[in-house]
């Protein structure tokens, strides 16, 4: 196995995987796994032009997260959104996705935003983005699925103060058929949210945000929170309103923030539960049974991994996700619509597997060793 500096060493997989089996939603917590999507490799896998995807693989993989009792959070930024997936592709993956949910009887929440507009935002107007919006909402609402209203880059570029926020926000929220989840992406994610609610202040933000949700409180389920600043979003949820949840979108800090201070807890809508579904369910089952002790022995072990997905630039963390997903033998090949399976590494990937396969996460340690092993071939790592 090659090291940061690519120097080679012996790495000796583990033999077995960790225990699991399928099992009922927590009772204890929310959560919800945002999950990423299965490009067609016959298909556009360039950064150029739609993403062509396969719509077997990409379903199969919603079924294997609800059997093992965890939501689906879709279309939202692991599935590549403004990195990959269009607009078009991803209402197609909306309505698919809600047909399957409601067959299983799976929890599922979809995310709206304002991707079909194009930069440059300069011509545009806040009219411009809530129209964009209200299509979307429209969309994910017409599918029978709940919607996650996420943060905007035209939003972003065209708003220029708090109240622009105010505006846009409160128009969708007086029209929204069932409450929602507002996302909060931090520039960590996505450098083009810099300054969202009006101000790089996190505080004034925050403010803004709060006095948002307070106003409109009947039509907020819960504020996705991804700023991966633990205190912060401590705060954040002692101030919300009662019944407006709070979901951590921190993937370094997730088993402190679900399992809570004993008063107040974060309900989970991540990334890296793409990765870690079958063992996070178990561990938020345990919490249901008041074992936080058991909880945190399973998740504590995992965030080693989750940093090293999510590691600068972290918008890059869907290329190890999919990565996992192949060596876990989800699907048949580690190519990435936009290309973005190059946003990594080798090193960065040999390493996400040792961590991964240390965990006990591939259901085939065999058939992950052997893929691993094809990977690194290709790059000139012979066996």
């Amino acid at each position: 196995m090659p090291d940061a500096t690519g120097a080679l060493r012996r790495y000796m997989p583990r033999a077995e995987p960790h225990p699991v089996a399928p099992g009922p939603p927590p009772a204890s917590r929310t959560a919800f796994a945002g999950v990423h999507v299965v490009a067609d490799p016959f298909g556009n896998t360039t950064p150029h032009g739609p993403a062509a995807l396969d719509w077997d693989a990409t379903l199969a993989f919603r079924r294997h997260l609800w059997a093992h009792g965890l939501g689906v959070a879709e279309a939202m930024d692991t599935a590549q959104r403004g990195m990959g997936l269009d607009w078009p592709a991803a209402a197609e993956l909306i309505r698919r996705t809600a047909a399957e949910a409601a067959a299983v009887g799976g929890s599922l929440v979809c995310g709206a935003g304002t991707d079909q507009l194009a930069p440059p935002y300069g011509p545009l107007t806040l009219s411009d983005v809530t129209a964009a919006y209200e299509e979307q909402l429209s969309t994910v609402e017409g599918a029978g699925a709940r919607a996650v209203v996420m943060a905007s880059r035209a939003l972003a570029a065209v708003a220029t103060t708090a109240d622009d926020y105010r505006e846009v926000y409160g128009r969708l929220l007086r029209q929204t058929a069932a409450p929602v989840i507002l996302h909060w992406l931090g520039p960590v994610f996505d450098p083009q949210l810099d300054g969202y609610w009006g101000s790089t202040d996190l505080d004034e933000a925050t403010g803004t945000l709060l006095a948002i949700v307070t106003e409109h409180a009947g039509k907020v389920d819960g504020v996705k929170v991804s700023l991966l600043d633990a205190e912060r979003e401590r705060a954040l949820r002692r101030a919300l309103p009662d019944g407006v949840r709070c979901y951590t979108g921190d993937d370094f800090h997730y088993p402190e923030l679900v399992e809570g201070d004993g008063e107040h807890h974060s309900d989970a809508l991540l990334g890296v539960f793409d990765a870690l579904g079958p063992l996070a369910a178990q561990a938020l089952r345990l919490l249901d049974a008041g074992d936080g002790s058991g909880c945190r022995a399973l998740l504590d072990p995992t965030v080693p991994l989750a940093r090293h997905l999510f590691a600068p630039p972290t918008r890059f963390y869907k290329t190890g996700v999919v990565l996992l997903a192949w060596l876990s033998g989800h699907q048949a090949h580690f190519t990435m619509a936009g290309g973005l399976h190059a946003a990594r590494s080798l090193p960065h990937l040999a390493h996400a597997y040792e961590l991964a396969d240390g965990l006990g996460l591939f259901p085939d340690p065999q058939l992950a060793e052997a893929r691993m092993a094809r990977l690194l071939a290709v790059h000139g790592v012979e066996q």
